[in-house]
Order: structure tokens, then C-alpha cells, then sequence
């Protein structure tokens, strides 16, 4: 069964029962009945627009009921939606529509006048539809008007690309992961199967909802299961303690950087969370004190699991049995793992450190429009190469053991140090920069940035630049200006000489 057969299962069995709540201001509460019959009132409304099967639409709104409504209209009617981050700044916004040839954009109105010439910039995009989120009646009464459409006549072969998701690759520009109907169901079967997810759970939803995480895995796995998922638009330690509490939640999922706030809160010390049911991180390795001290201030043993744009869940400690701490468990059901030696492609024994591949209905079909890139991504037989590294235990368990490309990730989020190279670049004061991840208590690791000049400049008119181009997660914490870079023999940088000196 599909997500949408469940959908449609839960609005039959309790039309009435809570789908979601967003607690926050503007708060708002939707009956799976509304949900559904708002999702298909949208998909007439994008039908008016001229949104076909196949098209791309593209989605920069942040969390809110209507990126919701308009998400699930798009993949049902067969069409392709393009979550953006809200942090995207106009330079990157412009690659990601104008790549993946987007036919409409939706924005927020703050942005209209900033954006409202993208139509023009950008052959392919025909429309930009501004929405105003302070009232959410306002885009509830404009799909009213449209006729809810016959939902059998978008029937999806598994095969079709429901979500591209662009992925900053180590050279080049962000390439569109492909991810299919197929994909997104077999994940949702695998985790519901792994995660023992039930009709009367109530997740508590903390993470942003244009990230695989928040959306593909923690919303759509609730509704998928006919829970209810309680939402609040901005993390806060206090309110996610307390609004766990109040709502009777059973379930959190967070990364790193989310739990360690928790475990900072004033009330942590005076709050149980024993009751809950699970409690997952992900997008970034759980540290050791972190996964032992929330046993001893929450009662709560974390599940640490291994996730990729590209794939979606991969491996996960087990919900009954051992959560192991450093590992990431084993591979959920319908997915294959092998550890692979670098150098020949051998398959490795057990404890032996090599390259993670996946194999399975999860993996992506490749990426938009570049063919190559996905003929380099699998081995001939169809495994996917990961580019992590890690071991498989004699007993089954997988552990990590860092990325054999360098990726830095803070907060949960991914940054690859070409994309933050190649910005520094074009301001004239750069010669050569070299962008490291240096270890961080708050944000896992944080970016910096080692910078070799021609002319004078300072950090903060190179913060001030990088801002215009970059995201904010994105832009370096530190710079360190460097007369020379540590080059080896074949003028590559050194960038283990730079960790060693500068990640104290």
C-alpha cells in the first residue's frame, strides 16, 4: 500500500481524529478528514495552474500547513516537488529553479519583491506565487474554489521521480537527488515495520520539513501510521519538554544538536521522559556523553540510526533489543549493507573498515539530468556508493567511522566545503581558502574557514560576503588568514594538517 492508500484508509476509518497541530502561533489543528480533502482541493488548484504529471514545483515556504497541503498535492497528481530550504539566498535559489527547469515557485509575499523577477531571469518558470502564512484561512479558502479532483487517475508507477532533493556533491554544483513514488513507500514500510509505529502514537515534530528528516521520515511516518503529529515551527528546549508532557507524545525525533539543548534545558533535571515510546537521532553521529546522559536525566535509551538524501533510512538500531552506542544498528527490512575495501572493491569481513553500500527499493534512481554522476554513484551490480566509512560488527551491528569525502555537518545539516570554497573565490581579497569542520559541543562540528590573500580584508566583510551567497548554516564561524596552504606534492591541500592545527 502506498502512502496515499493509508491516507485515504485513515480518513475513513476516524475522519475526526487529529492529523496534525501546529501549537505555535498561527496554531491551527487538521482532522485527517480536512487533510485529505484539503490535499486534493490543491491538486485542482495546481491543476488550474497548469501543473502536469511530471512538472517540477518548486517549494520555498517554511514549516506551515500549506507547504503541507501543497507537498502532497503535487506527488499525488503525479507531479515533482522541489522543497527548498527557506535560507536559500536568491544566488542559490536561481541555480536550483533554473537546473531543474521549475515550472511554478511558491514563496512567501516578504519575498515577492526580492523575487518577483525570477520569472523573467529564468526561462523555464513560468509562474511565482507569493502566500501570506499569517492567516492560514487565506490559502484554506483560495483551494476551496477548486474542485477536488478524482485521485484514481493519478495512479504513480513506482518508477516515477516524486521528489528531487538537491545534494551539494565535493566538486561541481548541488546535483538533484531523483526519489521515486517506490522509494518514499518502501522507506515508510521499512520503518514502520523497524519503529513499531502505532494509530495511537502523538510525535512531538521539532525538525524543518524541506530536509528528508523531518519530512519524508518524522511527518509522513506519523501520518502514514494515523498518528498525530504535534508541531511547533521553531525548536525550543523549554516548550519541546513541556509540550511533550502536556500532549502525552510518544515519540521525538531529533539530531545531535536538538538533544544536547534538551539536556541543557533549566528542566531537564525535573522532567520524565520514561514514558515515551521512542526517541530517535539521526543526521549526524550522537556523541558518547550525549547517548549516556540522556539515560540518566531522561530514563531514555536513544536509537541512533544512518540515513542519506539519497536513500532515505538505511540502517537503524533495533526498537526491541540492544541500542548500541556508536553504531547505527543494522539494515532495516528490504535493505542490503556491505562493507567494501577502497583500493579494490573486495567485500570486507567483520570489524574490517571499509566503504558503506546500500542496496535496496530505498535508493534513489540518480540524479537530474546528469547520467555520469549516476553511473559513478553504483557499482555495476547496483550498490550505491556512500562515501562513508564504516565496520560490521561479527554480530551484525554496523558502526561508522567518519566520511571518506568531507562533508562537514552542523546542526544536522549537510555543508561540502567546495560549495563555501568556490563563493570565497570570487571575492578578489581570496587567493586560495581551504573550509574544514572542526569538532563543536553545540553544532557537532562548526565550519572554518583558512583563507591565503592577495589584498588585505577582514573577517566580518567576508562574513558580509558570504551572506549574499550563501545560506546561513552555510557562511564559516571563524576565519584564519594564512600566508600559505599546506600543499602535498600534487598541490592538493593538506586539509589534515589544517584539522590538526586549528581543531583544538
Amino acid at each position: 500500500m502506498s502512502f496515499f492508500d493509508h491516507l485515504d484508509t485513515h480518513t475513513n476509518n476516524f475522519p475526526n481524529k487529529t492529523a496534525i497541530e501546529f501549537i505555535d502561533e498561527p496554531s491551527i489543528q487538521i482532522s485527517y478528514k480536512e487533510l485529505n480533502q484539503r490535499i486534493n482541493s490543491t491538486m485542482g488548484y495546481l491543476k488550474s495552474l497548469g501543473i502536469l504529471k511530471g512538472d517540477r514545483v518548486g517549494l520555498q515556504l517554511p514549516k506551515s500547513p500549506e507547504f503541507i497541503y501543497l507537498y502532497f498535492a503535487i506527488i499525488r497528481m503525479g507531479a515533482i516537488a522541489l522543497p527548498l530550504n527557506p535560507a536559500y539566498p536568491k544566488d542559490e535559489l536561481i541555480y536550483f529553479l533554473g537546473d531543474s527547469e521549475c515550472k511554478v515557485f511558491f514563496a512567501i509575499i516578504d519575498n515577492q519583491e526580492k523575487y518577483q523577477t525570477l520569472t523573467h531571469e529564468l526561462t523555464s518558470l513560468e509562474k511565482c506565487i507569493f502566500i501570506d502564512l499569517k492567516d492560514p484561512n487565506v490559502f484554506t479558502s483560495l483551494i476551496k474554489k477548486y474542485s477536488a479532483i478524482d485521485t484514481s487517475q493519478f495512479w504513480n508507477k513506482e518508477d516515477n521521480t516524486a521528489v528531487i532533493i538537491y545534494t551539494s556533491g565535493t566538486t561541481g554544483r548541488p546535483k538533484g537527488a531523483q526519489i521515486t513514488q517506490g522509494n518514499l513507500n518502501a522507506n515508510l514500510a521499512a520503518l514502520y515495520e523497524a519503529w513499531g509505529w502505532r494509530e495511537d502514537d502523538i510525535l512531538f515534530h521539532v525538525l524543518p520539513i524541506f530536509h528528508v528528516h523531518g519530512l519524508f521520515v518524522a511527518l509522513k511516518g506519523a501520518l502514514y501510521a494515523g498518528a498525530t503529529a504535534i508541531l511547533t515551527r521553531k525548536f525550543d528546549a523549554d516548550l519541546t519538554l513541556d509540550s511533550i508532557i502536556s500532549y502525552h507524545c510518544s515519540v521525538l525525533m531529533g539530531v545531535p544538536t536538538i538533544h544536547r539543548r534538551l539536556l541543557a534545558s533549566a528542566k531537564a533535571e525535573t522532567i520524565d521522559l520514561s514514558h515515551m515510546r521512542l526517541i530517535t537521532s539521526g543526521s549526524d553521529r550522537l556523541p558518547d556523553e550525549t547517548f549516556l546522559k540522556y539515560k540518566d536525566v531522561f530514563g531514555q535509551t536513544l536509537l541512533e540510526r544512518y540515513g542519506m538524501t539519497e536513500t532515505g533510512m538505511n540502517l537503524s538500531n533495533p526498537y526491541d533489543g540492544e541500542r548500541r552506542i556508536g553504531s547505527v544498528g543494522f539494515p532495516l527490512p528490504g535493505v542490503e549493507a556491505r562493507i567494501v575495501d577502497l583500493e579494490m572493491g573486495n567485500i570486507l569481513g567483520n570489524d574490517e573498515i571499509g566503504e558503506v553500500q546500500l542496496r535496496g527499493p530505498n535508493v534513489f534512481k540518480g540524479y537530474w539530468k546528469q547520467p555520469e554522476k549516476t553511473k559513478e554513484s553504483f557499482t555495476p551490480d547496483g550498490w550505491f556508493h556512500t562515501g562513508d566509512l564504516g565496520f560490521r560488527a561479527t554480530d551484525g551491528y554496523f558502526t561508522l567511522k567518519g566520511r571518506s569525502k568531507d562533508l562537514i555537518i552542523s546542526g544536522g545539516m549537510n555543508i561540502y566545503p567546495p560549495e563555501v570554497e568556490r563563493v570565497l573565490a570570487e571575492h578578489p581579497s581570496v587567493h586560495a581558502s581551504a573550509v574544514i569542520g572542526c569538532p563543536d559541543r553545540e553544532w557537532g562540528e562548526r565550519i572554518v574557514a583558512v583563507i591565503q590573500l592577495n589584498s588585505p580584508i577582514s573577517e566580518e566583510e567576508l562574513k558580509n560576503f558570504c551572506k549574499n551567497k550563501l545560506a546561513s548554516y552555510k557562511i564559516p564561524k571563524g576565519f584564519y588568514f594564512q600566508e600559505n596552504l599546506p600543499r602535498n606534492a600534487l598541490g592538493k591541500v593538506q586539509k589534515e594538517k589544517l584539522r590538526k592545527l586549528l581543531c583544538k
